[in-house]
Parts: C-alpha cells; sequence; structure tokens
C-alpha cells in the first residue's frame, strides 16, 4: 500500500440499534430490526408522534441532556446531537494522540437540509408569536445547515478544515468523495467524514407528501469515520480497515436512464482504480423503493452480477435518508473482517435523478480499530 493511500482507521454509528459500532454491527448479523412503534421509541421532538408515521428507527433512549451533559445542550437539536456524540465515540476509540494537534483535524459532514424540524420551527415562531422579531436567538444557530458539523468540532477541539456537504441520497458518498479531495490536494491531513439525519415530524411529514404516502418507515442516526493517510496511520498506530480506491457519479436524462447512469458510474470507478468488476466481493446497494431500486439492482446484476453477496441495512434502521449511504459504508465494515476484498457501496437519488458509487479495498485481517460505544 502506498504511503499516501487513503484509509478508514475507525468508525462509529448510532442508529437505531443503539449507540456504537459494536450495538450497529450487532443488530446486522443477528438480523434484528431496528424499527419499532414510534410511541415507545420517543424521538426527543416534544411533540408525541410522528404524524403519518407508526413505526420508524428511532435510536432507543437518546435524551441529549444524558448522552452530552447538561452544559451546552439547553439549545442543540436533536440532529445536531447525534453527530456531537457520534464524533465522540470516534474520537475515543482512537485513542490518545490523535488531537494533540488540533490544526490538523477537521470534518465534513453530510446532510440533508440541517435539522428541517428547527428551520421550520423557527419560521412558525417568528410568523406566530405575539410579534414576528419576538422569537429565541438561542435557536436560531440551529437552523444554519453547517450547524452539526461546527458545533462537533467546536464541541471536541478540532480546528481543521470544516465543511457540509448536501447530495440527497447520495449524500454520505458526496462527504466522502469532498474529505479525499482535500486530503488529496493537500488541504487537510486526518478528517472525520460521516452523515446524520434526524427522525421528527417535519421531516415525517416532508417524506411523507415527497412520496405520495408511499413512504416507507424512516429512520435516524449518525454513521462518522475516520481517514487518514496509511504512513499517518501507521505513525498513529491505526490499522486500516478500508482503503479508498475511488469514486463515481453521474446524472440520469434524457438519454440516459438511472440504471444507465450507474452503469456508468461503478465501471469509471474501477477503470480510475485499475480493477475489474470481476474484483468485486461484496456490494451494498441503497436498497431504494420503486422504480429507482429495480434500476438499482439491474445495474449491479449487469456490472457485478447477481451472484456477487451484498449487505443491507435500510429495511433494518429505516430510510435514513442523507445518511443512508455512510450507513451503507458502515455495513460494510460491520462484516469487514469476515469479507475481505473489493467492496463496492451504490446510491440512487429519485428525486434528483443521480446515481453515485464508492469503491473501498478490505484488507484481510480487517478488524478491530472501531468504537465500543455504551
Amino acid at each position: 500500500m502506498s504511503s499516501d493511500a487513503l484509509v478508514i482507521t475507525g468508525w462509529s454509528a448510532i442508529s437505531a440499534f443503539g449507540l456504537g459500532a459494536d450495538a450497529f454491527a450487532g443488530g446486522l448479523r443477528e438480523g434484528r430490526s431496528g424499527v419499532r412503534p414510534l410511541a415507545a421509541a420517543g424521538t426527543g421532538s416534544g411533540e408525541g408522534g410522528l404524524g403519518p408515521f407508526e413505526q420508524g428507527g428511532a435510536v432507543p433512549g437518546f435524551e441529549v441532556a444524558e448522552v452530552l451533559g447538561k452544559k451546552g445542550t439547553r439549545s442543540m437539536d436533536r440532529v445536531t446531537a447525534l453527530t456531537v456524540a457520534a464524533s465522540g465515540l470516534l474520537l475515543e476509540s482512537a485513542g490518545p494522540g490523535l488531537t494533540d494537534d488540533p490544526d490538523s483535524v477537521g470534518m465534513v459532514l453530510g446532510t440533508g437540509s440541517g435539522s428541517v424540524q428547527s428551520i421550520m420551527d423557527f419560521t412558525r415562531d417568528g410568523l406566530t408569536g405575539d410579534k414576528p422579531y419576538h422569537v429565541d436567538p438561542a435557536l436560531f444557530p440551529n437552523t444554519v445547515m453547517n450547524r452539526m458539523a461546527g458545533l462537533s468540532a467546536i464541541w471536541h477541539g478540532l480546528r481543521g478544515p470544516n465543511a457540509t456537504v448536501a447530495a440527497g441520497a447520495l449524500t454520505g458518498l458526496s462527504a466522502l468523495n469532498y474529505t479525499a479531495r482535500l486530503q488529496r490536494c493537500g488541504h487537510a491531513g486526518t478528517m472525520l467524514c460521516g452523515a446524520a439525519e434526524e427522525l421528527t415530524p417535519r421531516r415525517a411529514w416532508l417524506e411523507w407528501r415527497a412520496t405520495g404516502g408511499d413512504a416507507a418507515p424512516i429512520g435516524e442516526g449518525c454513521a462518522m469515520f475516520l481517514l487518514e493517510s496509511a504512513a499517518d496511520a501507521e505513525r498513529g498506530g491505526r490499522a486500516a480497515l478500508a482503503t479508498v480506491l475511488g469514486f463515481g457519479f453521474a446524472a440520469a436524462g434524457p438519454e440516459l436512464s438511472l440504471r444507465e447512469a450507474l452503469v456508468r458510474c461503478v465501471r469509471g470507478a474501477l477503470d480510475r482504480a485499475g480493477r475489474d468488476a470481476a474484483d468485486v466481493r461484496l456490494v451494498a446497494p441503497s436498497d431504494a423503493q420503486g422504480r429507482e431500486g429495480k434500476e438499482e439492482r439491474a445495474a449491479l446484476d449487469e456490472v457485478a452480477g447477481g451472484a456477487v453477496p451484498a449487505v443491507h441495512c435500510r429495511e433494518a434502521i429505516g430510510d435514513t435518508g442523507a445518511a443512508s449511504a455512510a450507513f451503507q459504508l458502515a455495513a460494510v465494515l460491520a462484516g469487514a473482517a469476515d469479507r475481505p476484498g473489493l467492496a463496492l457501496v451504490t446510491s440512487v437519488d429519485r428525486a434528483e435523478g443521480t446515481a453515485g458509487c464508492a469503491l473501498f479495498d478490505l484488507p484481510a485481517a480487517a478488524g478491530g480499530g472501531r468504537e465500543k460505544g455504551e
């Protein structure tokens, strides 16, 4: 492996299975479902229930003050708290020394629109209060899309590059691609990268309306990854769980179907990495619903063949929206020790008509390097 190869040396997940990568990996390994009645699960939204959804993949027992403490969390919204908590778990797993030089550690976070709950609640307060300008100023930062990445960096003392990426269902892949570009161009060293999504009433109604009432149960959570050069990983004593080989993105159009767009993505990524479709040993599809899902499966069958093993997590934790591709990668890493070789993660977005993929090389000795959670 080249010393400047980009590797993943740790990961963290907060999901419907609970706090920590071990909880996520255990839930998938045992074939359990984290989707449960929402009245029993609770979402911390303060409104009781989630409109049209009776079930969803809420993080069980996630109360912000209990997980992060009371100091500094009074005005923190749910998706920000999920991000701060997942980042903390990942940093803890990396061991001492990682943040000794805080200027060299940054973060790229993927999100849908930030917290739609915070945005819509703040807007409502401005329109329905006694005076339109009588709103709680402490809540305004929650309406800004980069709130989660910014506050996470402040909370954990990270002073490296800090960026927020939004790209629909492809957000997790786009965030990873942006991180790779930062590091390839010499703008960043060690980076935390991931994506987060909330399970709140406002998001629930948006998803319901967007799908015409045909939405699958939605979920929430945050998946985070530690990315660094192979040389930095070796100096820090951290084993490479996966090597990032490349990405591919394309948009469907009048002359290019979503299936063809995804096939183009995958073949292009394989060519740039100098690998062949026959090398693919594992796929992690987005498992999108409806026509998009059928086209994704058809594209994978065309490129990799239907016999390649696949990992799935969408049904188990719910539709995590902007964080879905990040959780797909987490599912790959959760079983990496048993499935060495080339892994392919794919995603399609029904609204934008876009497709994307990422390639990772999983070493035969992969294992460890993830936080244990609580």
